[in-house]
């Protein structure tokens, strides 16, 4: 038996289920994966090696594949992988052969306000530790080659600062004449620091080199785990790595890695990422992770890599998106399956009750401070602030029909909840025709998720009429207005003069018809208003600039500020962590 959740802190319980958990043979073997499939690290963690059981399953029957979404987030946290890993749970319950992806925390989030990203209570994964704190390495893979292809940059600009066109030439090396003030790339560290967002290097003497703005972002917001995250093979992943713009030249010329002659190299270091890992929930069914891209920035999914293999393996593979649907499954619908090729049966949206009362909160609310804790107002009952947020879930569910697919709203119960509320809310959503279900996977794992598993087995069974939003071939700026309206509620798109310049300059180049689309913008709010709640009306989305991503082959609009360095608050997860000295286990994540 386990210990109780809310009672206990979830690394505690995951280190209890540990004590029962199947060795990594067991879990692959019950899977359907080979022992020569297998790439073991240590007794409870391992790697699958793709070509090889792709090879093998490849000409399977197709599982149901259902997506885990949710509302617009709150400060709070939504429970969105929890829940994923409760779907697994009550799935199995029913008899059915399930696993998951998810994506691996990054050590920023985990260091800072977020934490892991293991789920929680009765639903989560484990060995949770190991999950937490750098895992296979795969992030640390991407970070070695995005850095790699930093020193190659900066060396090369020393060099031919230092040396003339006949040196240079009998090394080898033709002059690139790179533009110190037009570098695309930064350096990328795991963490969250604010201090290294914008920075000064080269300082020093002529061999220390030469003097440039640059900055660090956080390693999952790399290009790198977007094409990590998109690829299907290893001969996709040596060429759009190759396809990395760098920097430009004085004349504008873009200069790719390949130019600087790193691209094998980066390959080399992120090669053994591309084979997905292997955990299991805390009730021993499989958990694939792989990938950890921003979802802002790029598509926030686990990979196409994954899904493919479990779509082969199991009855029903679930996969998660990042941030709410108007970003991660938007993202999920119109790029990440465009790419595999796979077809969603259902979907899933997380709310829960206090994420309701934040949507449809008034000026009464008192004012929330990031890593303090949850105001009592919400967890009071009040079904003012309740039925007004559900117009924001609802707004969700509707981006979802969009598609084709059949929508399930999970509603994430905890112990403290009031029963009346669940109830209203249950009752508001099948009103409107919207398959609903309270979950207790949380407090009684497997046993309290039969009632959603039920959901969607029923809505994965239904005829699905999956579509995408819209045509690859329309111009990019319709793209952009049908995403704005139909997904986030815009009345209209503005575009900055840089921004429409850029788009000219798109639309002109054959080379960018088959890249996608992925606004980035605020996930706080429907909005490119981080402070604007619920369902915001009259609105108009900003595009202030438009980035290019050559190797992921992603056009980004950017609506708003978006940092690829988040900050550490003021009460970072850090304080709670240590290890035991008696035990040699870690505490507190």
């Amino acid at each position: 038996m386990l210990p109780p959740a809310g009672k206990y802190p979830d690394w505690l319980i995951a280190q209890e289920a540990e004590k029962r958990m199947k060795s990594i043979y067991e879990l692959a073997e019950e899977a359907g994966i080979k022992k020569e499939e297998l790439i073991p690290f240590g007794n409870y963690i391992g790697k699958i090696d793709y070509r090889k059981i792709y090879e093998r399953i490849k000409d399977n029957k197709q599982g149901k594949y259902v997506v885990v979404t949710a509302l617009t987030p709150t400060p709070f946290g939504e429970g969105k992988t929890t829940a994923t890993i409760g779907i697994v749970l009550g799935l199995a319950k029913r008899g059915k052969k399930v696993g998951c992806a998810i994506r691996q925390p990054s050590a920023g989030p985990l260091m800072n306000v977020k934490g892991t990203a293991a789920g929680g209570g009765l639903s989560q994964c484990i060995p949770r530790t190991e999950f937490s704190l750098g895992f296979t390495g795969d992030i640390n893979a991407v970070m070695n080659a995005h850095n790699l292809g930093m020193v190659a940059l900066t060396s090369r600009i020393l060099h031919e600062s230092n040396y003339s066109d006949d040196i240079l030439s009998k090394k080898g090396l033709k002059r690139l004449d790179i533009d110190v003030k037009n570098t695309q790339m930064g350096w990328v560290m795991d963490f969250c620091a604010q201090a290294l967002r914008k920075i000064i290097i080269g300082l020093g003497t002529k061999k220390d080199g030469i003097p440039m703005e640059s900055r660090f972002d956080i390693a999952t917001s790399s290009e790198i785990m977007a094409i990590l995250s998109l690829v299907k093979n290893a001969r996709e992943l040596r060429d759009r790595i190759g396809k990395i713009v760098v920097a430009y030249s004085k004349k504008g010329i873009p200069i790719t890695t390949e130019d600087l002659e790193v691209a094998g190299a980066m390959t080399a270091f992120v090669l053994p990422a591309i084979n997905p890992n292997l955990i299991q929930t805390i009730e021993g069914q499989p958990v694939f992770v792989h990938g950890a891209p921003f979802a802002n920035i790029a598509i926030g999914q686990s990979s196409v890599i994954a899904d493919l293999i479990a779509t082969k393996l199991f009855d029903y593979h679930i996969t998660e998106s990042g941030f709410g649907a108007d970003i991660g499954f938007e993202k999920f619908w119109n790029i990440k399956c465009r790419h595999s090729e796979l077809k969603p049966h259902s979907a899933v949206v997380v709310t829960t009750l206090r994420a309701l009362k934040y949507h449809g909160a008034d000026e009464t609310a008192p004012k929330i401070i990031t890593g303090n804790a949850i105001p009592k107002e919400y967890y009071e009952k009040n079904n003012k602030w309740l039925e007004k947020g559900m117009e924001n879930l609802l707004h969700h569910v509707e981006i979802i029909r969009k598609s084709g697919i059949t929508p399930v709203v999970c509603i994430n119960r905890f112990t403290y909840d009031n029963e009346e509320e669940l109830i209203l809310v249950q009752k508001l959503c099948e009103e409107q025709g919207i398959l609903a279900s309270v979950s207790e996977h949380w407090s009684k794992g497997g046993e309290g998720a039969l009632d959603l598993a039920d959901k969607i087995i029923e809505a994965s069974n239904r005829q699905s009429n999956f579509q995408y939003l819209y045509d690859m071939e329309l111009p990019l700026l319709s793209k952009i207005e049908i995403i704005a309206r139909n997904i986030y509620g815009a009345d209209s798109v503005e575009f900055s003069s840089v921004a429409l310049e850029k788009l000219n300059k798109i639309n002109s180049k054959e080379e960018f018809s088959d890249f996608y689309l992925c606004i980035a913008k605020t996930h706080q709010s429907l909005s490119d208003n981080p402070q604007l709640r619920g369902v915001p009306k009259g609105w108009q989305l900003c595009v202030k600039d438009i980035l290019i991503f050559h190797g992921a082959k992603i056009i980004v609009p950017v609506a708003g500020d978006i940092s690829l360095m988040p900050g550490t608050a003021s009460n970072p997860n850090f304080r709670n962590i240590d290890i035991d000295l008696e035990t040699l286990k870690v505490k507190g994540i």
